[in-house]
């Protein structure tokens, strides 16, 4: 197993992401029409935070038998994205060795971590699957 190989050989660089601005709602689309769990959100090409399924679940809103489009009004009405975004992110560099995102990633904290060129912007993101899928391939 080549543990210092760089995490840019695993991570998913196609990410879907927001803008700040955008209504929350767009999150919970882009979510459940996606199968993500994870959106990074940016300020024009900078990351700001991430928006995770856990997240959105921890808004508690509770609307009986309300259809999309409803439940779409509420949050944007009650939330932006900044209310529900982690802002305090750990990130990784494109040249980090996988190793160091399973000890990020082992630590149970969270289930992906952003990885970031040296301006601040997006190059992708690693989750739990990344890394498992990884080392499933090495043996």
């Amino acid at each position: 197993m080549r543990k210092n190989n760089p995490i840019s050989n695993i991570m998913t660089t196609d990410v879907a992401s927001v803008q700040e601005g955008q209504p929350l709602s767009e999150v919970r689309h882009l979510m459940a029409h996606s199968g993500i769990s994870h959106v990074p959100v940016l300020a024009g090409y900078k990351l700001t935070g991430l928006v995770s399924l856990s997240d959105l679940m921890k808004l508690n809103i509770v609307i009986s038998g309300a259809d999309d489009r409803t439940i779409d009004a509420i949050i944007d009405h009650q939330f932006k994205i900044a209310d529900v975004m982690s802002a305090e992110l750990v990130t990784l560099k494109e040249k980090d060795p996988i190793r160091r995102a399973a000890e990020i990633l082992s630590q149970g904290r969270f289930h992906s971590v952003p990885v970031v060129k040296d301006d601040g912007s997006l190059a992708g993101i690693v989750t739990s699957s990344d890394l498992i899928r990884y080392l499933s391939d090495q043996y």
